[in-house]
């Protein structure tokens, strides 16, 4: 038992708490659970939710709003963001519970816990890049390097440097801008 309780504080010190806890039954301990420790947010499983969503833009894990955040932007389909994103009844059903299953504050992720933090009680943001914390994890990231990036072109499209991101990996030190290479806010 002591092995695997020195394991599993080392492995939640290692990745600040990234939602791995151990017990006596983990015995698989290897390299597939030290790199899932390193996710930030669960990453997107659900394909309905990645294949209608995601055809348009990247399919943003549950974890990174609120339960209450996606319900809203659920019932404004019909103009989201200025596009007609409707659903069928089934498929819209079946997406918004999978976003509130998964949501921020449904989650023990630690960027989701950090971004519920962030939130006044009763904020129900539609978009990610409005959030308190995302605002301070983006705060030193110059304008030219994004919105004047046209291989980026808006702090919404989190992949186009978060190279990582569809497995739920948002670490500063996977930062890569295309066209200027590794972020680095040192």
């Amino acid at each position: 038992m002591k092995k695997y309780l020195w394991m599993g504080v080392f492995g939640l010190a290692a990745t600040g708490g990234a939602g791995l806890v151990l017990g006596e039954a983990d015995e698989g301990w290897g390299r597939e659970t030290w790199r899932e420790a390193r996710l930030d947010v669960a990453p997107v499983t659900d394909p309905s939710y990645r294949n209608e969503c995601g055809s348009c833009h990247m399919a943003y894990p549950p974890g990174l709003l609120p339960g209450r955040s996606w319900n809203r932007l659920m019932d404004g389909l019909a103009d989201h963001f200025g596009d007609n994103a409707e659903l069928d009844a089934a498929t819209a059903a079946k997406v918004r519970a999978y976003l509130t299953a998964n949501a921020a504050d449904k989650s023990n992720y630690r960027r989701s816990l950090a971004m519920m933090r962030s939130l006044p009680a009763a904020a129900t943001p539609l978009r990610i890049s409005e959030t308190p914390y995302f605002q301070r994890k983006h705060d030193e990231v110059p304008a030219r390097l994004v919105s004047g990036n046209p291989k980026v072109r808006s702090f919404a499209n989190c992949q186009a440097c978060h190279v990582s991101a569809p497995k739920g990996i948002f670490n500063e030190h996977d930062v890569k801008i295309p066209g200027h290479g590794r972020w680095d806010d040192d």
